[in-house]
């Protein structure tokens, strides 16, 4: 593969909120960033050169993208979507989909009032922190023996549903109604399925988070309307995944695709874009195995769901707690879209970005269906959240694809290194913000400091039309890993 520099792969601006690179070298496609200038300006160069080197993988269409809140990544760049076609040579990559396989975001309504919240704020604080595992390692009370671990692998929310987390409605609410198809608990090493075997109903580390937050702000107000969403009620969010059987799966189809390139005949210019043709065995293996894991993930959150029930039954008894929405990011789905003026069949990975499907989208739920897909986009201690809805533009120009989050601006290291949990615990308190965590060194890792501004991010998905903004959360108790 020809090697570009970092000079020649500067992102030119075509529009507004739009910015290109052009092909070149052994690029396919161009590679497109949706930001503002200043977004632009604050991404680093490793971001372009790894949006450049995924529009030369085999079967690419119309572009390699990028979300608003793009940065370094594995492979991919966090952030980063990107669609194949099979009967272009198209392929699968896990550096397109990540380690944390379907980590996502989850909404609740709580049907009670910040006010409600904030009578009892440290004991519903306490009582989360006690009631639900957070943290690195973090282990449950619910412990699978294999039949159960492959139920669990094969039947994702729905079988938690079944077995008493959670409620038939939820289902409606999840994407996928709660289940991937096509899943293959065979395909999962016994590695990963021991890794994951004390891990359901946890909410892991970095910057994973259950968030009490009040509804600060509506911008919409038929769409949050349409979503139960007014000014001064309190949600719930939760964000996880698939925990250690994700990251071991993930592991694993790294190095079976590497091992497996030369036999397919397929040159990358990273190792970390290693991938297989998506009707090869090593595409196959991946494909069983990661809709395992992205039935974990949803496993997982609606177990969390169940237990974050128990904690307001017992402190909020006047709280109901129903899903909003569920949504995943870090997926690889067989999806159709149009290109060309032909509906295609299309492997669309989305690395750190989530699907905003448009108005009448026949996935959505029917309640759902005439506003849009809700778009959760989480911020971090401290600061807003954000719910969107997603729009028909969004589809055209991004396969129906948004931002997940803020984007990290300061690594871990270098965060843990410049502030101090305990400091972070105390500033949010005196905002009126309770934070609980195991891990002082985590909450620093994880300071509001470390990543990009959430509403420069946000505002740039809506001005580009990948989005609309539906409503601001400001959190009230943030529960860490």
């Amino acid at each position: 593969m020809s090697i570009m520099t970092t000079s020649s792969i500067k992102p030119i601006r075509r529009s507004g909120h739009t910015w290109e690179i052009p092909r070149q070298g052994d690029m396919r496609v161009p590679a497109v960033f949706f930001a503002t200038a200043e977004l632009v300006e604050a991404m680093d160069d490793k971001v372009f050169e790894q949006a450049a080197n995924v529009a030369t993988l085999p079967g690419i269409v119309r572009a390699s993208f990028a979300m608003p809140d793009a940065h370094w990544g594995y492979g991919f760049p966090i952030g980063g979507v990107a669609a194949f076609d099979p009967e272009q040579g198209g392929v699968i990559s896990m550096g397109g989909v990540g380690f944390d396989i379907s980590c996502g975001v989850r909404t609740l309504l709580t049907g009670v009032t910040a006010d409600d919240i904030l009578a009892y704020q440290k004991k519903l604080a306490d009582a989360l922190m006690r009631h639900i595992p957070a943290g690195l390692g973090s282990t449950g009370a619910i412990t699978l023996d294999p039949v159960e671990m492959d139920a669990m692998l094969a039947g994702g929310a729905r079988w938690a549903v079944a077995r008493g987390w959670g409620e038939a409605a939820d289902l409606e609410r999840t994407e996928e109604r709660g289940c991937m198809a096509d899943a293959r608990s065979d395909f999962v090493s016994a590695k990963a399925k021991e890794r994951q075997k004390r891990e359901m109903g946890t909410l892991g580390s970095g910057n994973h988070y259950l968030e009490v937050q009040r509804v600060a702000e509506v911008f919409e107000p038929d769409a949050a309307n349409a979503f139960g969403l007014r000014v001064g009620d309190a949600v719930v969010t939760i964000h996880c995944g698939s925990r250690g059987l994700g990251h071991q799966i993930g592991t694993e189809a790294l190095r079976d695709m590497v091992a497996s390139a030369d036999r397919y005949g397929i040159r990358v210019p990273d190792r970390e874009l290693a991938c297989a043709p998506v009707d090869s065995e090593a595409g196959a293996r991946y494909l069983g195995a990661m809709r395992a894991a992205i039935n974990c993930a949803l496993a997982n959150r609606q177990i969390i769901t169940q237990l974050t029930r128990e904690v307001f039954a017992s402190v909020l008894p006047n709280a109901r707690l129903d899903l909003l929405y569920d949504v995943s990011h870090n997926t690889c789905k067989v999806e159709k879209h149009e290109i060309d003026g032909r509906r295609r069949r299309l492997y669309v990975h989305r690395k750190g970005a989530t699907r905003a499907f448009g108005p009448g989208h026949p996935d959505l739920p029917e309640a759902l269906r005439a506003t849009g897909q809700p778009v959760l986009i989480g911020g971090t201690m401290g600061t807003a959240s954000y719910v969107l809805h997603g729009t028909a533009e969004g589809m055209d120009k991004a396969f129906g694809s948004a931002c997940h989050g803020a984007g990290r601006a300061l690594s871990r290291r270098a965060a843990g290194k410049r502030w101090s949990g305990r400091r972070i615990v105390d500033e949010l308190a005196a905002e009126g913000i309770l934070v609980r965590s195991h891990s002082s060194r985590g909450i620093a890792e994880e300071a509001p400091g470390a990543y990009k501004d959430v509403a420069a991010v946000v505002d740039a998905a809506d001005a580009a039309g990948l989005t609309r903004k539906v409503a601001r959360l400001k959190p009230l108790i943030c529960i860490k890993g």
